[in-house]
């Protein structure tokens, strides 16, 4: 994979390399940051908001050969996650209507939206078809944008909703079906991660998971020990906990479990994606 100029982490990101847009889909309307060439793959940010973590995996699928579309879903873009600011965001995002933050087996309803944008990226970028990961907050969402048939390479890391019932699942019990009927029908997979010791995502989540899809749910499990120490404040005193698998507990060295997983994830992406390419610039 081709290296990508390193910004600073500790620094807000202008995120100029990107193209900002206003899309509208559904009668709705959201900022999408848009970058690279190729199929495209969805990068659905993870609370607090569009961090220089995020934007930063964001640009290693760039790097792998794909065009990017990552939506504004809350928060400040590009902003480094702050305590209060992040604890402010997470407060709104709980109770606005396109997040059901705390309903057990029941979809969010942003996920229609971004349903559409997965077909709306296809139409712009052709291929086979389109990649998409979710986290924390939006980690699910990648399994509900199953429902669209473009759609053909889901990665859920660290799925923390429902927020409150560690069992259970952000879904509707009859989407889930219509999932896991695709999956087999189609002979397609979704990959998950996790640490082993994440308060937000706990093993009883990938189980569930795991029963409903049975051998489709290729399930990922880090260890503590893997997890990057020097965070942002609102991982550092909020999340506090080994939790973001791709962003800001990735230890960018060559070896570490955490790698290994984002160019999981990366080859993930091209073997549905890019059947007959490789991963580069």
């Amino acid at each position: 994979m081709a290296q990508q100029h390193q910004r600073p982490l500790t620094e807000d990101d202008p995120l100029d390399d990107f193209a900002a847009r206003q899309i509208t889909l559904e009668g709705i309307e959201k900022k999408v940051y848009v970058m690279g060439r190729g199929p495209a793959v969805i990068v659905m940010t993870e609370m607090p908001g569009i961090s220089p973590h995020v934007a930063r995996f964001a640009r290693w699928v760039r790097d792998a050969g794909f065009t990017v579309y990552m939506p504004s879903l809350f928060g400040r873009d590009g902003a480094v996650p702050g305590a209060e600011e992040g604890i402010a965001v997470f407060k709104r995002a709980c109770v606005s209507a396109e997040f059901r933050a705390f309903a057990a087996n029941e979809s969010s309803p942003v996920t229609q939206w971004l349903r559409a944008l997965a077909r709306f990226a296809h139409a712009e970028c052709g291929g086979p078809g389109v990649g998409a990961i979710g986290m924390c907050f939006t980690g699910n969402f990648a399994l509900s944008m199953m429902l669209e048939p473009a759609m053909l390479a889901p990665v859920m890391c660290q799925p923390s909703l429902p927020m409150d019932k560690p069992e259970a699942m952000n879904m509707a019990p009859e989407e889930l079906a219509a999932v896991r009927e695709r999956l087999e029908r189609e002979d397609l997979s979704v990959m998950a991660y996790r640490f082993e010791g994440d308060r937000h995502c706990r093993a009883q989540r990938f189980a569930a998971f795991q029963q409903a899809l049975g051998d489709r749910f290729v399930a990922r499990v880090l260890p503590d020990s893997a997890a990057n120490t020097q965070t942002p404040p609102f991982f550092a005193q909020v999340v506090a906990s080994p939790h973001s698998v791709v962003t800001a507990h990735l230890i960018d060295e060559a070896g570490q479990p955490t790698v290994a997983a984002r160019d999981e994830i990366l080859d993930f992406f091209v073997r549905r994606l890019r059947p007959s390419g490789a991963v580069g610039g």
